[in-house]
């Protein structure tokens, strides 16, 4: 579908060119993808041409794009009362309510909340909110901690020490924090994948060996993703994320859930973590949070985390001029709202079940290799052969970075083709899909997926 196009088409892309610093990306881009307009789980791009945003906008807009007028109301009524206010030493209704919204939908009934302005602040936040406790209950040491091979945790410095995409750290000076990597929970890739308690009791036997030979009395800190998403959408076995709990109680360890993606809907509930049978002492939220329709983060600390710092009068020596800002905070309680009311996580649990078993079709073409997921967040991953062999680097820069995007834009499909861990294409659907739409983004991939191996020569 396409409609008339942006008559500063033309300008905008040399104004891009000469301007703008665009974030992980080359920074010469020919025919520069411009988003003009949205609406529903559709946008246009400035040649008019009409795309399904089948990424959300990076996980990011779980309402689509149609709830402009009723955020544009809350934006207004907020900023007509006060435009601005900090959180330092100072509070204002609007973060004091959505604080109170967030705690009673989190897994448990006593966190705190502390806002920030994104993904990899509320993981920083997070950190020194650890260091903070360990502190002030006389365990100083305690200055390391265990990620998971591949997971991104975000690229400023403090949150790039958890995240395990080497590429990213590389030429950026020494982690500030100490950080053992553990294996993830990528079945496809293990021997023992097709065995869940096996394949789970290694897992958490690795964690817990990491820890003793870390110094168990100097680990502070266990962070994961419910569902990890480089490398592509690895979701937990049974048992694994009770492991997890168990083994940092086991050894007076803090358990973070990194939800900034599986956050506010995107596997059909609140939290992730609340599916997985867990309370994180601590988790981090951003990019659902407000739907997108404003930027903010947040980390949230149980009361036990918090509670030392209470009883000692001391000072979160911590702080983000924007975090919580009102406008942002009022339309995160706007969404929350619409959620509820629009009875969108009811939408999503209903949808997912018959969303994965079109996409287990994708199976029978030769270049498919795997898919998982969960809700509305789900991975293929491409392979050469039946043998499910790799491609190489330039086999996959051929077709991540050449054919796929080309192609993907020619079938009206936003997706996101990734090779941090091994080559995978990416769906997470707004949580506002519905079945048809599901059907014509499974059947943009089949055709796509199926020229791709074809272009691949499978």
């Amino acid at each position: 579908m396409t409609v008339a196009p942006n008559p500063q088409h033309d300008r905008l892309q040399q104004s891009a060119k000469d301007n703008l610093i665009l974030h992980f990306s080359k920074q010469e881009i020919d025919d520069l993808l411009v988003i003009d307009r949205a609406e529903g789980p559709y946008v246009f791009d400035t040649k008019g041409r009409r795309y399904i945003d089948a990424l959300s906008s990076l996980f990011c807009s779980q309402l689509g794009y149609s709830y402009g007028q009723e955020m544009a109301e809350a934006a207004t009524q907020q900023l007509t009362t006060m435009a601005f206010n900090t959180s330092w030493g100072t509070a204002h209704p609007a973060t004091i309510d959505l604080a109170e919204k967030m705690s009673e939908l989190a897994p448990a009934d006593d966190y705190r909340v502390f806002f920030t302005g994104g993904g990899s602040e509320s993981v920083e936040s997070a950190w020194k909110m650890v260091r903070e406790h360990f502190i002030a209950i006389g365990q100083p040491q305690r200055t390391k901690a265990i990620a998971r091979d591949r997971a991104y945790h975000g690229v400023t410095l403090g949150a790039l020490s958890f995240t395990g995409v080497q590429p990213f750290k590389e030429g950026f000076g020494t982690p500030p924090v100490e950080v053992t990597k553990v294996s993830n929970t990528n079945r496809f890739r293990a021997d023992d994948g097709h065995d869940e308690a096996a394949f789970c009791a290694r897992l958490l036997a690795e964690v817990e060996e990491a820890i003793v030979a870390a110094g168990a009395d100097e680990v502070a800190l266990i962070i994961a993703e419910p569902v990890q998403n480089a490398g592509g959408c690895f979701t937990a076995p049974a048992g694994y994320w009770t492991g997890l709990r168990a083994i940092a109680d086991k050894y007076g360890v803090l358990l973070m859930a990194d939800e900034v993606i599986t956050g506010f809907g995107r596997i059909g509930e609140w939290f992730a973590s609340s599916r997985e049978g867990v309370a994180p002492d601590l988790i981090s939220v951003a990019k659902g949070l407000t739907s997108a329709y404003a930027p903010m983060g947040a980390m949230l600390a149980r009361e036990h985390v918090v509670a030392p710092l209470v009883a000692h009068r001391k000072v979160f020596r911590h702080g983000i001029t924007f975090g919580g800002h009102p406008l942002s905070a009022a339309l995160a309680s706007k969404s929350i709202e619409i959620i509820e009311r629009d009875q969108v996580l009811e939408n999503v649990r209903a949808q997912a079940d018959p969303l994965q078993a079109r996409l287990q079709h994708l199976l029978d073409l030769p270049i498919v290799g795997d898919v998982r997921g969960a809700g509305f967040f789900w991975a293929m991953e491409l392979v050469k052969d039946d043998e499910a062999t790799r491609f190489d680097q330039a086999e996959r820069d051929d077709l991540l970075r050449g054919f796929l995007p080309r192609r993907l834009r020619e079938a009206g499909l936003i997706a996101r083709c990734d090779d941090r861990g091994d080559a995978v294409l990416q769906i997470a659907p707004p949580l506002i899909s519905d079945a048809a739409l599901l059907d014509d983004i499974v059947a943009g991939l089949t055709d796509v997926l199926r020229d791709a191996g074809k272009h691949m020569g499978l």
